[in-house]
């Protein structure tokens, strides 16, 4: 609780001691609208608005801290679990952090992937990412071919049959974008680079409804510029319907990025 304490303090640029003393008020079951208006000898005279942002973010770190422990633990169970996630699970500032760092340990539904690996195409998958083999990828990828080997009953599931080279490749190949796409680290250094670039757009839901978001009815600023009371007062007005927002970025340089680390040849298949 000192760390969420000591977070929401230096966020929202107020007393340690005022968020202790709010805390406690939520806890006991007061609302904020109440404690905005009959206990500000208690929170040291906090606003209304602030108080809202304090009571989404000790909602949020809470949160936070409790999946924090949900993934560790399924991971562990697992038999997966290392310092190294340890670390990067404990460092985390956010959910979305979290998700991708549990994100190659997640109980998969049914995919593109999850379907390839089925047919037995990893090791397609691992010869093509290793890039080390100079035979043509065609010619390997005809080893994968199982038509021939499966009984009338599995030939009629699709998702059993490897009819051509070309099936063969393209299921190692959705294996290899699962693998970038669940890759934390990548997810980690696409997000950074969001931040760098990425501009935030909010537009009126109803340009003609009235509210206290109006100033954000058209409204762009670079997101590595925002405030952390702007982005609280846009997820409000969002959650509340008044704006929709998106993020405005470039997606070249994401794939340019996944580039550099995997391929080590130009002429790489993928």
């Amino acid at each position: 609780m000192d760390k969420i304490i000591k977070t929401i303090a230096e966020e929202l640029n107020i007393k340690a001691s005022q968020v202790e003393s709010t805390v406690k008020l939520i806890d006991e079951g007061n609302t904020i609208p109440f404690i905005a208006r009959y206990r500000k000898e208690v929170t040291g005279g906090l606003s209304d608005e602030i108080l809202r942002d304090l009571g989404d973010r000790l909602n949020y770190l809470r949160n936070l801290e409790q999946r924090k422990e949900e993934v560790i633990k399924s991971i562990d169970e697992q038999g997966k679990l290392t310092d190294e996630i340890l670390q990067a699970v404990a460092i985390a500032k956010t959910l979305a952090e979290v998700e991708d760092i549990y994100r190659p340990y997640k109980q998969k539904k049914k995919t593109r992937a999850t379907v390839a690996k089925a047919k037995g195409l990893e090791p397609l998958a691992k010869i093509i990412m290793e890039q080390k083999e100079t035979k043509p990828i065609e010619e390997i990828a005809k080893e994968y071919i199982n038509i021939d080997k499966l009984s009338e009953e599995d030939k009629k599931n699709k998702d059993k049959v490897v009819n051509t080279a070309e099936d063969a490749i393209q299921g190692a190949l959705d294996i290899i974008a699962e693998d970038i796409s669940d890759n934390a680290k990548y997810r980690k250094e696409i997000k950074r680079q969001c931040y760098r670039e990425a501009v935030i757009e909010t537009k009126a839901v109803k340009e003609e409804e009235k509210s206290n978001y109006e100033m954000y009815y058209e409204y762009s600023e670079a997101i590595k510029y925002i405030p952390s009371h702007r982005i609280l007062a846009i997820n409000r007005g969002e959650k509340e319907d008044f704006l929709k927002v998106k993020i405005r970025k470039t997606g070249r340089k994401n794939t340019s990025l996944c580039g550099k680390r995997r391929h080590k040849r130009s002429n790489a298949i993928y």
